[in-house]
């Protein structure tokens, strides 16, 4: 047991899914499993070494599972633990807010949003201000 203090909850969550890929890393997995070539063609800016550590990260905190196929070239594939699935409809709520902020910053999510399969552009409506 760790004698690590939170000042509220969402520190925790920070610190399992917080910094720039994560939870990217995550969306994508929300949609199946994915090979690390899966995730350099959905994530082209993402280095080797960052993705690497990322899923390890993850891998550690009991969020994704790694499976590994005894066969000849090896095969890796990586996918949510049930615990990790249950971050679902937090990784949502972060997309559609996003959405939601682009259209309020740049008019419209085709401004900014690369066409990517887990972009649903024109389907976020913009946030009511008041």
């Amino acid at each position: 047991m760790s004698n690590k203090l939170y000042n509220i909850g969402v520190e925790a969550t920070l610190e399992v899914i917080g910094g720039k890929w994560k939870c990217v890393i995550l969306c994508h997995l929300t949609h199946g499993k994915k090979r690390t070539s899966d995730f350099k063609r959905l994530m082209p800016r993402i280095t080797q070494k960052m993705l690497t550590q990322q899923l390890r990260e993850l891998e550690e905190d009991g969020i994704l599972r790694r499976i590994v196929y005894n066969q000849v070239p090896p095969k890796v594939e990586y996918e949510l633990t049930e615990y990790g699935m249950s971050l679902k409809p937090i990784l949502d709520s972060l997309c559609a807010w996003g959405e939601r902020h682009i259209i309020m910053e740049h008019g419209d999510l085709s401004a900014v949003l690369e066409d990517n399969v887990l972009n649903k552009k024109g389907e976020a409506e913009p946030l009511v201000t008041s």
